[in-house]
This record gives structure tokens, C-alpha cells and sequence, in this order.
């Protein structure tokens, strides 16, 4: 398995496309500060929601507002980071395919994005239905105490990456 990834890494870096992206000075630099704008975006709107989860922040307001006024943020952000993420493998496919804290930091993501889900589905049903009772309240924060942790530790595993050798 490990020849086949090594193989399709490599073409993959002699492809055209990488070599415009590895040589032309400004477009890798461009692209990370584009993914770490996103990735504030991205984690600000789920902190917001989350502190709201948890009771910390935004009382005055349903969790159906917060969520409706940030969660679109994230959803907006994904692409965003999904499209300078791939411009970046494309640049240095050993780098990050290789890696497995790249592994680990996509595994997160799908994590962390389900877990948004799982909040942000309910509401579509019925705006008030984490509001409705303390139960269901408690819950929200459990898994706001749970979703927090996962986008932290996706943004701690896209900085190892840089320090972890792939094999």
C-alpha cells in the first residue's frame, strides 16, 4: 500500500499543476494565509455557538438564532478549507498524504463536522428543541464541552504536521 501512495505522491509532485503551485513564489504562502483565515472563521463561529451551548455567552437569544446566525459560517468555511488544504497536498503530497497526523487531523474533521451536525439537525425540525428543557440543555453543553476539544485539536494536528517525518 505503502508503494502505491509513495508512487502516486510522487507523480503527483511532478505533475504539472504542483510545479506551477511549488514555484511560482506567492501562491503557497497566499494559500496558507487564506486555510488559517478560514480556520478562525470556522473555529470563532463554533466557539460562539458553543459558549452559548454551555450557557457562557448569549442567554438573551435561542440556541436556534446563534446557531442559525454562525453554523452557516463553518459550512461556508469547509470548502474554503477544503480547496487551500488540497492546493497545499497538491504542492507536497509526501508531506501531508504520508503523514499520519494528517491522518489523524482528517479524521478530526469528519468528527468535529458530524458532531456539528448532530446540534445543528435537530433545529431543523424544531426550532426550540434545545431550549425546551433542562435535559436537553445539559446536553447541548455536553456537547459543546465535546465539539470544542475536536476543532482545538484539528488546528493543533495542521501545526504537527510541519514537525512530524511521514515514513
Amino acid at each position: 500500500m505503502f508503494r502505491s501512495l509513495d508512487a502516486f505522491c510522487d507523480r503527483l509532485s511532478e505533475s504539472a499543476v504542483s510545479q506551477v503551485i511549488q514555484t511560482t513564489e506567492w501562491v503557497i504562502p497566499t494559500v496558507q494565509t487564506v486555510h488559517i483565515l478560514a480556520v478562525a472563521a470556522v473555529l470563532s463561529s463554533i466557539l460562539l455557538v458553543n459558549l452559548r451551548f454551555i450557557g457562557l455567552r448569549g442567554q438573551n437569544q435561542s440556541i436556534a438564532v446563534v446557531t442559525a446566525r454562525y453554523v452557516p459560517i463553518v459550512w461556508y468555511g469547509l470548502p474554503i478549507l477544503l480547496a487551500t488544504g488540497a492546493t497545499l497536498i497538491i504542492a507536497e503530497p509526501s508531506r501531508s498524504l504520508q503523514n499520519p497526523v494528517f491522518v489523524l487531523k482528517m479524521a478530526l474533521v469528519l468528527l468535529a463536522a458530524g458532531a456539528t451536525l448532530a446540534y445543528r439537525i435537530p433545529l431543523r425540525r424544531d426550532p426550540g428543541f434545545w431550549d425546551c428543557s433542562a435535559s436537553r440543555r445539559r446536553l447541548a453543553g455536553v456537547l459543546a464541552c465535546l465539539t470544542m476539544p475536536l476543532w482545538v485539536a484539528i488546528v493543533f494536528a495542521g501545526r504537527w504536521i510541519a514537525y512530524v517525518q511521514s515514513h
